[in-house]
């Protein structure tokens, strides 16, 4: 194995906590040049925005993956592979809207599926991202 790619992970972020309850998730994962976060969804002071329309939604969840995403020492630039998960299928106008926004030149290649949340919000994001550790 090359010295260039490190033989471990790092772990990035704080635990997750719905309810009291802390996940067995972690926020993210560096491994090498990638980093990976754990599906995001929409939350407000702590808890699952269950409320709020689909766009009010993703700009949330969008946030959050900023945050984390700069706790790797990335950017949405960096971004180059996104998954998302919707509840509606009506929902998709309103959540690429929104998504444009957040990636307006050069997007990551991105796969969206209507499926049954786990939690009741209306839209679930996960990101990898690519940002070599040294130039």
């Amino acid at each position: 194995m090359s010295d260039s790619f490190p033989a471990h992970k790092q772990i990035i972020g704080d635990p997750i906590e719905i309810g009291g309850r802390v996940l067995s998730v972690s926020r993210a994962i560096r491994a090498g040049d990638f980093v990976y976060l754990t599906g995001q969804i929409p939350m407000r002071n702590g808890a699952p925005m269950t409320a709020g329309s689909i766009e009010e939604q993703t700009r949330a969840v969008l946030d959050d993956i900023t945050s984390t995403l700069a706790a790797a020492g990335c950017t949405r630039d960096d971004v180059i592979k996104a998954t998302v998960w919707l509840r509606d299928r009506a929902d998709f106008g309103g959540f690429d809207d929104v998504y444009g926004q957040y990636f307006p030149v050069d997007p990551p290649t991105r796969s969206a599926v209507v499926s049954e949340l786990l939690v009741d919000v209306r839209v679930e994001v996960e990101v990898v991202a690519f940002r070599p550790l040294s130039p």
